[in-house]
Parts: C-alpha cells; structure tokens; sequence
C-alpha cells in the first residue's frame, strides 16, 4: 500500500468549482467593459462598434450555469482536491477564457459576415447548452439513496437521447456549445 501527500486540500463545491467558474466570468467581464490596461487608453471603458453584447451573453450564460449546476446539481464523491490541482485548473479556465474576450472585445475585432451565421450559431449553441443541463440533470437522477451504480438511458427528453450514440453526451454538448460560439463570434479561440 502507498500513501502519497497530497498537500493542502480544498472542498469541491463551493471552493473548487466556484474558483473555476467565477474567474472565467469576471474575466471575460474586464476585457468586455474594456478596463484600462487592457487595450490602449483611448479605447479604455469604450464600447465596440460591432454587437459584440450577444457574445458577452452567450459566455455569461455559460458560466452563470455551471455556477448553478455546481451547487444545485452535481454530487462529488471525493470531498477534496488538492491545491495546486485547483491552481492548474484555475489557469486553464481564466487563460482561455483571457485569450478569447480579449480577441472578440479588441477594437480592431471584425465581426461574421451575416446575420444568418450569427443566428444559427445562437440556435445552436443556445441548443448545446440546454442539452448539456439535460445530461447533467439526467446523471444526478441516476444516483439514488442506494449504493448500486445504474447507467444512463435516454428519456422522454430529446437532449437525452445521446446516449444512444455516446456514453457521454454532456461532454459532445459542451463541445457543440463552444464549436457554435466560434462560428457566432468568428473568433478561433
């Protein structure tokens, strides 16, 4: 048997997932409202010229989400994590999330070429998302008083019915959602 040191540890709920979560907003938030440092002075607390407001929405409600579902939906079954996992996992998440607000709220940014991309993409990912809560609510009914594991089956509900392909669909929604909100913002990252 081996026992390894984990180090500090800290709770998943409300410190885990919560720093995870609230720095990608806030992030996002600074490059939108376009605080100084960021982008020159004279662009500082400006607005963009393009509607770029639907994206600002779109990573808002994202985030806004996975902060509700972290505290009313999931279970965790280990209680901890360790502390420079949570570091890790906090730089993945405000970097990426750095990387793309700051190229979609840049004064320079040119937005899609038509409406009809940016509202297909919405539709999209606004289906992504409701399909990735679905999953996510469908995997927390699975867990009952007992100890037994049971798997996923599909439901009633069409945003279930992944899992007649996938073992995972909240993850394929994950990526559909954000597949959806490149092509809306025409922006890779």
């Amino acid at each position: 048997m081996y026992f390894k040191d984990l180090g500090p540890q800290l709770s998943w709920t409300m410190q885990v997932f919560l720093a995870e979560y609230i720095g990608p907003l806030l992030t996002y938030l600074l490059f939108y409202f376009r605080v100084p440092y960021i982008y020159s002075h004279r662009h500082a607390f400006t607005s963009s010229p393009y509607p770029v407001v639907l994206a600002c929405v779109c990573h808002t409600f994202h985030y806004m989400k996975r902060l509700i579902e972290t505290i009313f939906v999931h279970r965790f079954s280990h209680g901890t994590m360790p502390l420079r996992t949570i570091v890790k996992n906090c730089a993945y998440y405000w970097g990426f999330s750095a990387w793309l607000a700051y190229y979609i709220n840049h004064p320079l940014y040119t937005p899609p070429y038509g409406e009809l991309q940016v509202n297909y993409a919405l539709a999209l990912f606004v289906m992504c998302e409701l399909g990735n809560f679905s999953i996510h609510l469908t995997l927390n009914n699975l867990r009952g008083d007992s100890k037994g594991r049971r798997f996923p089956v599909p439901t009633k509900n069409p945003f279930t019915w992944l899992f007649f392909f996938v073992s995972c669909p909240n993850y394929t929604y994950e990526v559909g959602a954000w597949v959806s909100f490149s092509i809306m913002t025409q922006c890779l990252p």
